[in-house]
């Protein structure tokens, strides 16, 4: 499901390819304009992650073709910001979630990352109604009123959710707990 990212000329290419799709491109954090851009962002992106400042994996599909891209940018004092995009075509299939869980796993569980924010632009409804479905996701405006206030200088653009590892640990305890249940009752 995820990969480190690679400068695979073919994987960029179709990256590329979907990033710059119109319903994708404007809620893309790293912007290339060009195939080229995009290869030297990419290169960028490697050597950022081999300096520890920030992580990045390509979201593949089940045949292991590129869909998008997942991204811890920022990290500072185990924490950072999430970035993530799936080319249109996947919209709606359900590689979201997936995604997401194994990059969690990875961040929390093997790369030492505490917290996970993420900057929503208050436009984009259908991220927001994503992060607000996820138990394990906090608002946090008001408890990260620092973070929050950085994030919007000029004016209000994003709103900021929190994903500690704490919370997430007891989401995957209770889901754990839930199925344990349902296999009992099954029984």
């Amino acid at each position: 499901m995820l990969k480190k990212r690679e400068l695979n000329g073919q994987e960029n290419s179709c990256l590329f390819e979907l990033m710059v799709h119109p319903d994708v491109f404007p809620f893309v954090r790293q912007k290339a304009y060009s195939h080229d851009e995009f290869l030297f962002l990419t290169k960028q992106t490697i050597e950022a992650e081999e300096r520890g400042e920030l992580i990045s994996r390509t979201i593949l599909d089940e045949w292991c073709n590129p869909i998008g891209t997942i991204n811890l940018f920022d990290i500072k004092d185990n924490a950072g910001f999430l970035g993530t995009w799936i080319g249109k075509p996947y919209h709606g299939k359900g590689y979201n979630q997936p995604a997401k869980d194994a990059f969690f796993q990875e961040l929390f569980y093997e790369l030492g990352i505490e917290t996970i924010f993420m900057r929503i632009r208050k436009e984009n409804i259908r991220s927001i109604k994503a992060a607000e479905k996820l138990p394990y996701v906090v608002k946090a405006n008001e408890t990260r009123k620092c973070i929050f206030d950085q994030l919007n200088a000029e004016e209000y653009i994003y709103d900021l959710y929190e994903i500690s590892r704490d919370q997430y640990s007891l989401y995957l305890m209770r889901n754990e707990t839930k199925q344990e249940e349902e296999q009992v009752l099954e029984a």
